[in-house]
């Protein structure tokens, strides 16, 4: 689990592809401090495993499904990309509750300064924009934003100043594609509420409980 508060900017070194899958090598400083083999690492949003270490590079694999859903597959030697451990029990919860698994990708429309922010605009899909509302949570490539304006067919958010320098958006450009990541709590109420109760197997009842979560991949 993630905040959406990136730690730094990291560096991708190098990229071995395989016939649907790869592997990439990534090069960082800050989050190599307390790191792991099979620690979790945010890359732009996507939650990668720590397959191979050394003192300021790691490795992870990029299964198909990762690079279908994601930006990933785009990735050349020398990208910059966002990065981010695994939150500690006890550290402070900055963003908000950012899982790592990408929902879909959206496209960069524009950028439009406003004084000392950035207005982005962002273009995705319905199924994405279903639960995206204003002043929510959306993660763009592994930060966590507000969305400040939502329609039918696109979104947009204002960075502060401290969040465009920290991480890469601003290095991109209109037409680039970004990693999206909707704001887990909608995506759980909507499940629930749309339950189909003539699923259920005899014996069972409509009632929320703690097996019927466990039954829908809940817990």
């Amino acid at each position: 689990m993630f905040t959406g508060i990136i730690e730094e900017i990291g560096t991708v070194v190098s990229i071995s592809k395989g016939a649907k899958s790869s592997s990439l090598t990534l090069q960082g400083d800050v989050i190599f401090e307390d790191m792991h083999i099979g620690d979790s690492i945010a890359v732009n949003g996507v939650c990668l495993t720590v397959t191979e270490m050394n003192t300021k590079t790691f490795t992870a694999d990029v299964m198909a499904e990762t690079i279908r859903r994601s930006s990933l597959g785009s990735l050349t030697k020398g990208s910059k990309v966002n990065m981010e451990r695994a939150m500690a029990a006890n550290g402070r919860f900055g963003g908000h509750i950012v899982s790592g698994h990408i929902d879909g990708t959206g496209e960069i429309e524009s950028f439009v300064k406003e004084d000392t922010a950035v207005w982005v605009t962002i273009q995705t899909t319905e199924k994405i924009l279903k639960y995206i509302i204003e002043k929510g949570s959306i993660t763009i490539d592994g930060i966590s934003l507000t969305v400040a304006y939502v329609e039918n067919r696109c979104f947009k958010v204002s960075l502060i100043p401290h969040t465009a320098g920290h991480t890469t958006l601003l290095t991109k450009k209109a037409g680039d594609i970004v990693n999206l990541e909707n704001d887990i709590v909608g995506k759980y109420i909507d499940k629930l509420m749309h339950f189909d109760d003539s699923k259920l197997e005899e014996g069972e009842s409509g009632e929320i409980t703690m097996e019927l979560l466990a039954k829908n991949g809940f817990m």
